[in-house]
C-alpha cells in the first residue's frame, strides 16, 4: 500500500524513510495509545507492515517486526543499540542502574560480578524453594481448596516474591510478601503512567505520582537495607545466596559493587523477578482452564513424574510438556512485550535505513504472533514447541543476544516445576460465566481484573 511516507515526507526537517501514520493520524489515535500501546502498536504492524515510522522527528521511531530485523538489533548488530530509551530511563526510577536498565558501559561492568548468582549450583537450590512456597500458598488456600474461587494472579505473586526472596537473597520475605508486592506494583504503576505521557514533572515535584512513586521505593529501600544489615551480622561466611555474592564480589582491578549498586541490583531482582514469572504463570494456568485438554496431559505427565511427591532439579529433564505449556505462554503473553533500544549509528532494518539516535521499537507479542513464523499464531498449542516447528530464533520472551536476560533458566526451572506440582495436586477451571480475561499491557502484561479460577483437588 502506497502512503506518503514512500514518498519521502518529512517530519519537520527529518526525512522518512519507512510508512507509517501521519501526524492526524497519530492525533487521532492518541487514546488509544494512552489506553493501550500494544493494540495501537499490533494495529500499526498489521496496516504498514513490518517496519513503521511514527511521525516523531526526535528521536526518528521506528516499530520493527520485521523477523530479521529484530534479530540485527538485538543479535547481528547488537552493539549499536543500547538501552538509553524513556523506557528504561522511567524504571530506572525504581531499579537505579541495575542490570535490567544499565546502558552498555555500566552493564559491561555489572554482568560478569552477578552472573555467578545465576550459576548451576544456584537453580538447584531453586527447587526447594518451590516447594516451600506452593505448600504454603496451598495452605492458605484452606487445605484441599475444594470448589473455591481463588485470585491465581494474587496466588502466584505472592508464592513468585516468596521464591526470589529464600533463592536470591536468603531472606524469608513470606511475611513481607503483600507489602513488597504492592509496593512494586504501586511504583510501577507511576513508571507506566510516566513513560505513557510526552512530559513529565520531574521527579523531585511532590505531585500524586511522585508521592506514591517516593513511598514505594522507600518500603523497597527499607527491605533491602535490613537484608544487607542482617548479613553484615555474620561475617566470614561463604557466598551461599546472591546477596552474599553482590558482597563479595570483585573485578579484575580488586574493586567490588558500591552499597548503591548492590542495591540497585537487589531492587531489580526483586521487581523483575518476581513479576515477570508471576505474570507468564497466571497466564498459564488461565490458558489451562480454558483448555482442558492440555491441563489433562500436564496432570498425566506430572501423575508419571511426581506421583505427589515433591519435585527435585533433576525432574526438569523429564518434563517436557509442562516446558512446553510454559514456553507456549511465554510465545503469547510474553511479560516483557516492549523492548526498546537506541540507534548509536546508522542502519538497515528490515530494508529500511534507520538513522543515528532512533528509537527502535521491538515487541515479542508482535513477533510471537508474525504469520510467516508461527502456524496457528493465535492458537495455544503447547505441542508446537515438542514437534519441531518452532524457529527459537523468533522466540525472544527473554530478549536476545548479549543482553539476553539473566534469569531465563531461574525463571524455567521456577515455572515448570510449579506447574507441574500444582497439576499434579489441583485442576483450575473458570467459575460460571467466566472466561480468559483481556490483556492490559503495563510493566509486564497483566489480566484485567486478576486471573479468577475455580481451584479443585484432584
Amino acid at each position: 500500500m502506497s502512503t506518503p511516507f514512500d514518498k519521502g515526507q518529512s517530519f519537520v526537517g527529518t526525512a522518512a524513510t519507512a510508512p507509517g501514520p501521519d501526524g492526524r493520524q497519530m492525533l487521532r489515535d492518541m487514546s488509544v495509545i494512552r489506553r493501550n500501546p500494544l493494540e495501537y502498536l499490533d494495529q500499526a504492524w498489521r496496516r504498514y507492515g513490518d517496519v513503521v515510522q511514527f511521525p516523531i522527528p526526535r528521536p526518528p521511531s521506528y516499530l520493527v517486526n520485521d523477523p530479521d530485523g529484530v534479530r540485527r538489533v538485538l543479535v547481528g548488530n547488537g552493539r549499536n543499540y543500547g538501552k538509553s530509551t524513556i523506557q528504561y530511563r522511567s524504571l530506572s526510577l525504581v531499579t537505579g542502574e541495575g542490570l535490567l536498565v544499565a546502558d552498555t558501559p555500566v552493564w559491561r561492568r555489572q554482568r560478569p560480578l552477578v552472573q555467578p548468582a545465576f550459576h548451576h549450583e544456584t537453580l538447584e537450590h531453586i527447587v526447594a524453594h518451590v516447594d516451600v512456597a506452593v505448600t504454603r500458598m496451598l495452605e492458605q488456600w484452606g487445605g484441599g481448596a475444594i470448589g473455591r474461587v481463588v485470585d491465581i494472579d494474587a496466588a502466584m505473586m505472592h508464592a513468585a516474591l516468596e521464591v526470589v526472596g529464600h533463592a536470591l537473597f536468603g531472606t524469608d520475605l513470606s511475611a513481607d510478601a503483600e507489602r513488597l508486592a504492592s509496593a512494586t506494583l504501586a511504583a510501577l504503576d507511576v513508571v507506566i503512567a510516566r513513560a505513557r505521557v510526552p512530559i513529565t514533572p520531574p521527579a523531585w515535584i511532590p505531585t500524586p505520582g511522585n508521592r506514591k512513586l517516593t513511598r514505594s521505593v522507600a518500603e523497597l529501600d527499607e527491605a533491602v537495607t535490613r537484608m544487607m544489615r542482617e548479613r553484615g551480622s555474620r561475617p566470614g561466611s561463604a557466598p551461599t545466596d546472591m546477596l552474599d555474592l553482590l558482597m563479595a564480589s570483585r573485578d579484575d582491578m580488586g574493586a567490588g559493587l558500591t552499597p548503591v549498586e548492590i542495591r540497585d541490583q537487589v531492587v531489580t531482582f526483586i521487581v523483575a523477578g518476581h513479576e515477570t514469572v508471576a505474570s507468564a504463570l497466571t497466564w498459564a494456568w488461565g490458558l489451562l482452564a480454558a483448555h482442558p485438554e492440555a491441563q489433562r496431559r500436564l496432570q498425566e505427565e506430572s501423575d508419571e513424574v511426581l506421583g505427589g511427591r515433591p519435585a527435585r532439579f533433576e525432574d526438569m529433564a523429564r518434563l517436557p510438556y509442562a516446558k512446553a505449556v510454559f514456553d507456549e505462554t511465554l510465545r503469547l503473553y510474553p511479560p516483557a512485550w516492549l523492548i526498546t533500544r537506541k540507534a548509536s549509528e546508522a542502519d538497515e532494518l528490515g530494508g529500511r535505513a534507520v538513522p543515528a539516535g532512533s528509537l527502535i521499537i521491538l515487541s515479542p507479542w508482535l513477533l510471537h504472533r508474525h504469520p510467516e513464523l508461527w502456524r496457528d499464531p493465535e492458537a495455544f498449542r503447547p505441542q508446537r514447541f515438542l514437534d519441531g516447528e518452532v524457529d527459537r530464533t523468533a522466540f525472544i520472551p527473554f530478549g536476545s543476544g548479549l543482553r539476553l536476560c539473566i534469569g531465563r533458566d531461574f525463571a524455567n526451572v521456577e515455572a515448570v516445576l510449579m506447574l507441574a506440582s500444582i497439576a499434579g495436586r489441583y485442576r483450575v477451571e473458570f467459575p460460571p460465566g467466566g472466561r480468559l480475561p483481556s490483556a492490559e499491557p503495563l510493566v509486564t502484561v497483566r489480566p484485567v481484573g486478576g486471573m479468577p479460577l475455580l481451584v479443585t483437588a484432584r
